[in-house]
């Protein structure tokens, strides 16, 4: 049996498959229904309405439906979208067994303790017909699959047959009317017309045999047997035909009573379970048992089947279990356009060329259910032999020779022997592994030793490595061994290897894990890891390099470096045989041959890109339509800007794409085009880098930036532009402006006139004096009603600017000649500029030009706005300059440019971009702590949501922060640059970064806060415990035992962060108002686990405070308590004494919600008990318990997780 799903909660009483999706409802003998996905490993929703124990639930076969009988004698029948109960059907008067829907009719079965069967119509909400006969608890009715019959099982030791023809026809022709006065016995209108005589239901043969209750009875699916099950301890198998029925067989193994049998859907097999904690597996014809899987304390009480799929679900005392009954992964091995492969006791032949499909032998006669398929296959070209290995008893191989030319036969007899895996080593060699010896084997193709070897690992699988070298996996590595040698090449760490799959040159591995892939060279030099939620089924590496592999819905690829991406999807799970060109040759769980067509583009040009084959690249952009903002961000990360301008058309994206690379005729046409302000700041910035000062200038001059528009024009020499922007300053009353020109210009007499203006007479005094004029300077001095000249300080110097020497307006600063890529090449034909077409410079003129240069003086400027009636600041049309009332004119971009050209030998070629340490340690990790360190937090993030269901990461940021700066060492450089940034990694053979938060550093502080709590303050130890345990979340450790202690860690900060908030809440409360509350507050705090310390200042607490209530048996128990953990003296003298005082026989003042014998836990929120049984949810990272209620708001302990919300687990550490 292959367990591939298990949950633990309170007995199931009944099961149920989704026919299309992967999930399972269980209801519970505490009332509970539970809807799980047993593919994610995840509870979807719970449904709690019934009243007591729910034992009969079933899924509509199509609809959203599904139904549900318990012992309150409800049927209620639920809309799964909804997630709520549609209606309830009442009739039963005693507990409900079982309930199914038909097939085809909108019909519900149920069976009841009250000896009757009952069919309801869930669309007219009625009951139509009431089956009696059995005269004890029916267990168990179902309908069957095709014909209208159906079967009941009773404790009165029968099996009833009943037809429902007359039912199918009496509703297929439309309900009749019925007497009144039937009505309360039926249920309601429209049920038959007889109670007692039932003719719309009769008996077709009641089968007699059992010397017990019977508990279960099932029809075959397809043949006329029926299955049952019973207390006295057999299974029975009985056939029928249109006239009788009759026994068949009796099946004898279990020693107690038989809860659930079944047939199985597409194998002569039954499947059963019993009290007698065992699920046995039968032999149908032969009546044998075939296997037996034995729990050790759970009794097993329901089994159910898939209808689709090879799938069986079994309930137990505490929870259920998916399984299988074998591996569906059909053994295949291919060679060149040859795949063999097993399918239904048949070893075939598919031709990839051909696709043809032919049988070439059989593999073993007899009963299917004697046979088990293959595990795996080898094929050896050179001998035509195949090798294959299965788990029948224990583990055997198989060698055989095929014969050439010929079907269906083989030469010789077939070879074999005892051995958990086996595979070829060279032409006339094979190895054979031992698990229970340790041993590898290396054989001949007569079968016989050639000699032992000891592997230098406890070895789980074995896969051929090439050359003389064997590939091992134990549990926790892999192991490259040299069969010569005998001694170890390599090692590699990681856990639980399922398979190998060597690229077709054999230079690079994938090793596929349950949900890990691992790319390693030949040397197990580790390339990359990627992590996936969901299983990974098989793989197999296409001609370029790139690996193909499946989950249970996807097809994926990933690359050797890490970049991975979605194929498609797929509906079933299939196993990889091939992938070439645009076809994947695959084989599906029915072991038949699938071909996919699928687009490689994506993969194969990102591939082509890493290893720098541009003409493939180049190939592919022209053949392709590579389009979308993934190719877009992909070539971004990967330093290809320029690559992605020739994929993108929305603008805004180009301009950004642009900026990135540097390309400032491509971002200064897009500018034009979004003409927002945001975009030309942008190029002005990347302008004033590259000192491209003729498109700063029109950026400026487009976001209005006076200020650096004029120092532009300082620094470049341009004084007739400055000279302009005084003139526009005055028109647009800007003092300060108007000064900084004037100052810029060297112009005193402008700036004296405009202190004066504005009233700063002093500073107008000062300027005039010290530039020397003397006559403005006096009449200053007048207009203040000064007759004497005050003090002048002392030391002054002219304040003017130093007179451009160098003007360099009209041109650019000079540029280092850069030769076009080799995709800008390519994309552009080779094809040399033509010099007839206009270049961006001259268009960039042309547009500047457009601004008008006529200069008109302030005067006239004013004169037409007095005239017009016009303000300055109205707008003007399109290409008038700024949006100003006047006709002066802003100052005019230089016509002349120098073009660069980049075609002489002397250019440059740009060295290409690396991969940066950042980008290795995201692709090398699945921890959040590495991805904050590489600075990359959205993908940490992600990987806290899936992990822990993280939503608030606010108090997260500034560890983000902490560690994005401690994973590198800064270095000072020049004045001008910023300083170099070195990662800090942590040993090993892949690139890690360096951990921040250390396992001793959170012991550290975990004491502190127990100091804190000691001393009792207790505000101080909560920010210390939630500092603890947000620091986990970000911390990285190295093995198993320290992975160990952070769970006990977060253990120990849950539960003091719990109880110090219930107590800081109990000190909010008065004892005198609210004694309830005060004191259930404080017995549940002794129940937090605390350091015996702590714990005993709590129960002294608890005491104290219940002694002052006259809650004198409460105080008694928790002194008690307090004496059984050794106190100081002081401590247990209290206790003592309050025990004294509490006197012999104490009773309570105040009852309280508080149980101290029936365990619990404590909700989060409410601070209430959670007894052992009820439903609770929990917090995916610090595991609070809450009530249902609860479920999906932020956990009041951590604050960082969101309650219930579906997570595969917290890590720390890396595997």
């Amino acid at each position: 049996m292959l367990s591939k799903f298990e949950t633990k909660s309170s007995r199931v009483k009944g099961l149920a498959f989704h026919p299309k999706r992967p999930w399972i409802l269980a209801s519970l003998h505490n009332g509970s229904i539970q809807l799980w996905d047993y593919k994610m490993g995840i509870l979807i929703d719970r449904f709690d309405e019934h009243e007591g124990p729910v034992r009969g639930i079933a899924f509509h076969p199509s609809q959203p439906l599904f139904v549900s009988g318990g012992d309150d004698y409800k049927i209620k029948v639920w809309n799964w979208k909804t997630r709520r109960c549609l209606f309830t059907l009442t009739g039963h008067i005693d507990y409900i067994r079982t309930v199914f829907f038909h097939h085809e009719n909108p019909w519900i079965l149920s069976a009841s303790d009250d000896q009757t069967l009952r069919i309801w119509n869930w669309q007219s909400r009625n009951c139509i017909s009431i089956l009696t006969g059995h005269n004890h608890y029916v267990m168990c009715a179902q309908f069957h699959p095709k014909e209208d019959l159906i079967v009941s099982a009773s404790l009165d030791q029968t099996i009833r047959v009943w037809d429902i023809a007359g039912l199918r026809k009496k509703h297929a022709a439309g309900p009749t009317a019925a007497p009144a006065e039937f009505d309360h016995y039926r249920g309601g209108p429209g049920a038959q017309a007889d109670l007692f005589g039932n003719t719309d239901a009769a008996v077709k043969f009641v089968l007699e045999g059992h010397d017990r209750g019977v508990n279960w009875v099932q029809f075959h699916p397809t043949l006329p047997f029926i299955v049952s099950g019973s207390d006295d301890r057999t299974i029975k198998l009985w056939r029928m035909n249109e006239t009788r029925a009759w026994e068949v067989n009796t099946f004898r193994a279990h020693y107690n009573n038989v809860s659930s049998v079944l047939f199985h859907p597409r194998q002569e097999i039954i499947i059963s379970n019993s009290e007698d904690k065992t699920i046995r597996i039968w032999d149908m014809p032969r009546a044998a048992a075939l296997q037996t899987f034995r729990r050790e304390s759970d009794r097993f009480w329901i089994v159910a089947a898939h209808p689709e799929l090879n799938l069986f679900a079994a309930g137990h005392d505490g929870g259920l279990i998916v399984f299988k009954l074998e591996r569906e992964r059909p053994a295949h091995s291919l060679h060149q356009n040859n795949l063999y492969y097993c399918r239904d006791k048949e070893l075939r032949l598919y031709d990839l060329s051909t696709a043809d499909d032919s049988p070439i032998l059989t593999l073993q006669r007899g009963n299917s259910t004697q046979m088990q398929p293959p595990k795996t296959m080898s094929y050896n070209p050179a001998e035509h032999a195949v090798l294959m290995t299965s788990t029948k008893e224990g583990g055997t191989y198989e060698l055989l020779y095929l014969a050439k030319g010929t079907s269906g036969s083989i030469q010789g007899d077939p070879k074999r022997g005892t051995g958990q895996s086996a595979v070829f080593v060279a032409r006339n060699r094979f190895a054979v592994l031992d698990k229970q010896a340790q041993t590898i084997s290396i054989k001949d193709m007569n079968n016989e030793v050639v000699r032992v070897l000891k592997p230098p690992v406890v070895v789980n699988d074995m896969f051929f490595g090439g050359g003389r070298t064997l590939l091992l996996t134990s549990a926790t590595s892999v192991v490259l061994f040299d069969m010569e040698l005998r001694s170890t090449i390599a090692e590699l760490t990681v856990n639980g290897v399922r398979s190998a799959v060597w690229s077709p040159d054999m230079s690079l591995v994938a090793l596929l894990s349950k949900h890990t892939l691992v790319i390693a060279d030949k040397q197990l030099e580790q390339l990359c890891l990627i992590h996936e939620t969901i299983k990974i089924k098989s793989g197999v590496w296409d001609e370029v390099g790139s690996f193909i592999y499946t989950t249970l819905n996807h097809i994926k690829y990933t690359l050797p470096y890490g970049d991975n991406g979605i194929i498609r999807t797929i509906d079933q799970p299939v196993y990889l045989a091939k992938a070439k060109g645009k076809n994947i040759t695959c084989l599906d769980r029915e072991g038949r041959v699938r071909v996919f067509t699928i687009d490689p583009t994506d993969y194969r040009f990102k591939l082509a890109l890493e290893k720098k084959n541009y003409n493939e690249v180049l190939h592919l952009i022209r053949t392709s339509n590579l389009v979308g903002q993934s190719i877009i961000a992909y070539l971004q990360r990967k330093g290809y800007p320029e690559v992605a301008l020739h994929f993108v058309k929305d603008p805004t994206t180009r301009f950004e794409l642009a900026i990135e690379c540097g390309n400032l005729q491509v971002a200064l046409e897009t500018a034009k085009a979004v003409d927002k302000e945001e975009c030309w700041r942008a190029l002005a910035e990347a302008s004033l880098k590259q000192g491209n000062h003729q498109i700063l200038e029109m950026a400026y001059q487009r976001t209005k930036n006076f200020e650096r528009l004029s120092f532009l024009y300082l620094v470049t020499g341009n004084m007739d532009k400055l000279r302009k922007m005084l003139k526009i300053a005055e028109m647009r009353n800007d003092h300060m402006s108007r000064y900084h020109n004037a100052l810029y210009l060297g112009d005193v007499d402008k700036q004296v006139a405009l202190l004066k203006e504005v009233g700063q007479l002093p500073l107008a005094y000062l300027a005039a004096r010290t530039h020397g004029l003397a006559e403005e300077a006096n009449e200053i001095l007048a207009a203040a009603g000064r007759e004497s000249e005050p003090d002048m300080p002392q030391g002054g110097e002219l304040l003017k600017t130093p007179t451009p020497i160098l003007r360099q307006h009209d041109i650019n600063w000079p540029h280092l000649p850069i030769a076009r890529s080799f995709f800008e090449e390519g994309l552009l034909g080779n094809a040399p500029a033509d010099a007839s077409q206009p270049t961006a410079e001259s268009e960039l003129m042309q547009e500047a030009n457009q601004w008008a240069n006529a200069e008109a003086d302030a005067a006239q400027v004013q004169s037409q706005a007095a005239d017009t009636g016009d303000s300055a600041g109205e707008v003007m049309p399109e290409g008038g300059g700024w949006d100003f009332g006047g006709d002066f004119e802003l100052p005019t971009a230089s016509a002349e440019t120098a073009p660069v050209t980049a075609g002489d030998s002397n250019t440059f070629v740009p060295p290409l971009p690396g991969k940066s340490f950042a980008d290795n340690w995201v692709q090398n990790s699945a921890l959040a702590a590495d991805h904050a360190a590489a600075g990359s937090f959205d993908s940490a993030m992600q990987l806290l949501n899936r992990q822990i269901g993280a939503a608030n990461f606010a108090p997260l940021r500034p560890l983000f922060m902490q560690a994005s700066v401690a994973a590198k060492a800064y270095i000072p450089a020049n004045a001008s640059v910023p300083p170099l940034a070195l990662p800090l990694q942590r040993a090993g053979s892949r690139s890690l970064p360096a951990a921040t938060f250390k396992l001793t550093d959170l012991t550290s502080k975990l004491q502190e806060a127990y100091a804190a709590t000691t001393a009792g303050k207790f505000s101080d130890a909560l920010m210390v415990y939630k500092s603890v345990l947000y620091s986990i979340i970000l911390t990285v450790v190295d093995t198993v035992d320290e992975e160990a202690q952070i769970q006990q860690l977060v253990d120990t900060c849950r539960e003091y962060i719990l109880g110090l908030k219930m107590d800081l809440t109990r000190r909010t409360l008065s004892l005198e108002s609210d004694p309830t509350r005060v004191l259930e507050l404080a017995a549940y705090y002794t129940h937090c686990h605390l350091q015996p310390a702590h714990l005993q200042l709590t129960l002294l607490q608890a005491a104290s405070l219940c002694a002052k209530v006259r809650n004198l048996a409460l105080a008694s128990l928790f002194a008690r308590r307090l004496l059984e953990l050794n106190p100081p003296q002081g401590l247990g003298q209290k206790a003592r004494a309050i025990i004294q005082h509490c006197g012999n026989n104490p009773t309570d003042s105040t009852q309280i919600e508080y149980d101290q014998y029936n365990p619990f836990v404590v909700c989060g929120i409410s601070y209430t008990p959670i007894y052992r049984g009820s439903p609770s949810v929990q917090c995916p990272f610090c595991r609070t318990s809450y009530k249902p209620e609860h479920s999906g708001t932020l956990c009041s302990i951590c604050e960082i997780s969101r309650i219930g919300a579906p997570a595969s687990g917290f890590r720390c550490r890396q595997e």
